[in-house]
Parts: C-alpha cells; structure tokens; sequence
C-alpha cells in the first residue's frame, strides 16, 4: 500500500465542503447530496497538476522505441535525447521530485444507506462466501463503499532517466534488442497512488456546520436532528471500515457529539463545543484519508 497525501485536494476537503448559503434551509437529504457534489467538485478542481515535460519525454521515448522496431537507430537516439532534454531542467533542480504526475483521474461512488444496511450486506457476503459464491460475494462487497477516489500515475524520476540512458548505450553499441526491452519497461513503469476520501465524513461535516447554525440561532430540536444526522454518518462511515484503524478517535468524537447535545438541551452555550467537534473531525479525517491512501 502506497501512500500520497495530495495536499491541494485535502485542503479544500478537510476543511467543509463549502454549501452555506442558506444552509439551515436545506433537508438533512439535502445537506447530504451538497456534500458529495461539492466534495467531487473540489476534487476535480485540485486534482494534482500533470508535468507537461514528463508527458513529452514518454511521448519521444514512445517515438524511439517505434523508431528502434523499424531499426532506425538514428531516430531513436534523436528521441531519446529529446526525452532526456525535456526532464533535464526537472532533474537539474536542487529538489527535484522523485515522482512526476503524468494521469489524474477522480471517481466517485456513493453508499446509500444506513450502518444497519452495511451490516445486513456484510451478513449477506459472509453467507455467500460459506455457499462458495465467490464472484457474487465479490460483486455485493464492492457495493460497500462510499468515497471519492483520486488516483496519480506518475513517473518515477529515480529510474526512468537512467533506463533512457542505458537505453541510448545499447544503441549506440548496436543492441538493439537490449534498447528495445530496456525503452518497453520504462514505458510500463509508473507510480500509481490512489488517495480515498470517505463520503460519510464529509456529509458529517456538513451536517455539523448546519447544526452549530441552527444551535447559534436557538433552533435547538433541528439542530439536534442534524446533530443526529451526523452522527449516523460516523456509524456509517465506521461500519464500511473507513475509519476502523481510529477507533479511539472516533469514540471521542462520539463522547463530544454527546456533550454538544446535552449542551443544547441545555443552556445553548454550545458554540464553543461546536467548534471543538469541528476541529477534532478535521483532524479526525485527515488521519483517515491518509491512512486510506493505497
């Protein structure tokens, strides 16, 4: 498992997703959808930035290993000098990457339910998986998710020049075979990292900021409801495995969510809990969406 923390997509995520114009009139189904849409938009807004120059350079070491199919082996020195020339200002660089973007994809599915509803599918794999059903166990548990997925392929600076290189060596010692394989698994050697963002979390969020705007403005049994709301999110998010390796995390987050509902019961002196929750959720998600990286 790899991981990658993309900082200009997180940033935006970790914070809120961003709906609060009118925020208090929105249904908890509303806050919800909010959530997903925003938080695929903003993914899609900071997706990693793709090095045009990596580009290129696999575009001319594709140009040389043709050239070198057709025994042209002046036209596959020329390309790979062009491949080399265009990673030269990168790789001259006092902190040169290790790593250059060259695909960015984001993708997004959403789970539809409750944590009973996962729980029920989970019953369901299990007793499939007894029946020796493995292709329909497969299928239903791939339906267990819930996130947006931002996934990198790079390519791998530490590597890539010296195999173009050692490629360049082989021609001019008339290998021309050795060139051939050399050029083909730099061309099939990339980095590819996936970041996971879990959907519940973020509609957490959301539902919390709504709820601290409703508690401020002394709605109290609504912002109970979006309180609630939240927090089926969390069991949610937990029952789909998103959060299993932060479980004392999670649990305080719970024991907090409680303080802030006694407190609105209560006095209404909840802003300051309100913004404890939301900062301990930030950090909350951080930790998962790295530790969700693979």
């Amino acid at each position: 498992m790899k991981k990658l923390l993309l900082s200009t997509v997180l940033a935006s995520l970790l914070a809120t997703t961003g709906l609060y114009a009118n925020s208090e009139m929105k249904t908890v189904k509303e806050v919800n959808k909010g959530a997903v849409t925003n938080g695929t938009q903003n993914a899609l807004a900071n997706q990693k930035r793709l090095i045009q120059e990596a580009i290129d350079s696999l575009k001319y070491t594709q140009n040389a290993l043709v050239a070198l199919t057709q025994s042209n082996q002046k036209d596959a020195t020329k390309e790979i000098e062009k491949a080399l020339g265009k990673l030269e200002v990168i790789l001259s660089a006092k902190d040169a990457p290790k790593f250059l973007p060259v695909d960015s994809t984001v993708t997004m599915v959403e789970f539809v339910g409750t944590k009973d509803d996962v729980k029920k599918g989970l019953s369901s794999v299990k007793d499939l998986l007894d029946d020796n059903k493995v292709q329909a166990a497969r299928i239903l548990l791939n339906s267990l998710q819930s996130e947006i997925d931002v996934t990198v392929v790079s390519l791998p600076l530490v590597t890539y020049p010296d195999a173009l290189k050692l490629a360049a060596k082989y021609i001019h010692d008339n290998k021309l075979e050795k060139a051939k394989s050399v050029l083909e698994v730099a061309l099939s050697t990339f980095d590819k990292t996936t970041t996971v963002i879990p959907l519940p979390l973020l509609k957490a969020t959301d539902l919390i900021n709504v709820s601290a705007s409703l508690s401020k403005n002394g709605k109290k049994e609504q912002a109970l409801k979006y309180l609630d709301a939240a927090e089926e999110q969390l069991d949610t998010a937990e029952a789909l495995g998103y959060v299993s390796h932060s479980s004392n995390t999670y649990k305080s987050i719970h024991e907090m969510i409680n303080h802030v509902r006694k407190e609105i019961k209560g006095k209404n002196k909840a802003e300051k809990l309100f913004d404890t929750l939301k900062e301990k959720l930030k950090d909350f998600k951080e930790k998962v969406f790295s530790e969700k990286s693979k």
